[in-house]
């Protein structure tokens, strides 16, 4: 299931959604730009180290920073072309609705807790792996647990494809994202070489940080 576009206007123009998007492109042109050897170096600078962070080991970045920063500069990095497009259309899609909800300012630190959530859920399931972590993926996955929460009705446009039957259909994003999570859970069980655990983390911290606005909404709806 890839979704095409969701049918949920929006108030505000998406401004900070936009930026992430931009900032992502430019920097996997710089990646793609870069000779195997500096590429190798750029990740174990900014990518997440799992034993690195689980094991407190803040002094092994040779850029300087504490290796805490890598939860944030490493969903900058991608690991391939679908990598990127696949994140940053669900970013796309997704994002600029619940950027609506919560306001621009609210929603830069919205996604990046999401992503700091995600990337020390990976850290801690696999607390001595020394593989490098990285993509927007774990905090793309909070914004749709903000958006499972904030708007289950809307109807995302979703092209299905199962071997050689196609088809576009409207799903309802509580069905489309419903089935979204617990695809990463099931694989999860399974294991490989995708950080499952960092999308699950980032998902349920989407969730439970949207509730009280959610709430408050809700509230204020029945007075």
């Amino acid at each position: 299931m890839i979704p095409l576009r969701d049918e949920n206007p929006t108030r505000t123009f998406p401004f900070v959604t936009i930026a992430i998007i931009v900032s992502n492109v430019i920097v996997f042109g710089y990646e793609v730009l870069l000779p195997p050897e500096l590429l190798e170096n750029l990740l174990r600078r900014y990518a997440i180290i799992p034993y690195n962070l689980v094991h407190f080991s803040i002094s092994t970045q040779p850029s300087g920073f504490p290796n805490i920063f890598t939860l944030i500069s490493s969903t900058f990095l991608h690991g391939g072309i679908w990598h990127i497009v696949g994140n940053m259309l669900f970013l796309w899609i997704f994002g600029n609705n619940v950027e609506d909800a919560l306001g621009h300012f609210k929603f830069i630190f919205f996604y990046f807790i999401s992503a700091s959530v995600a990337g020390l859920s990976q850290s801690f399931t696999s607390p001595d792996s020394y593989i490098p972590v990285i993509g927007a993926s774990g905090a793309v996955a909070g914004v749709l647990g903000a958006y499972f929460v904030l708007y289950p009705h809307a109807r995302v446009v979703t092209l299905f494809w199962l071997f050689i039957f196609i088809r576009i259909v409207k799903v309802p994003a509580l069905v489309f994202l419903a089935l979204w999570f617990f695809l990463q859970v099931m694989y999860a069980g399974m294991g490989g070489g995708i950080a499952w655990f960092a999308h699950i983390g980032g998902f349920i911290a989407g969730i439970l940080m949207i509730l009280p606005a959610w709430l408050r909404r809700k509230h204020f709806l029945h007075l």
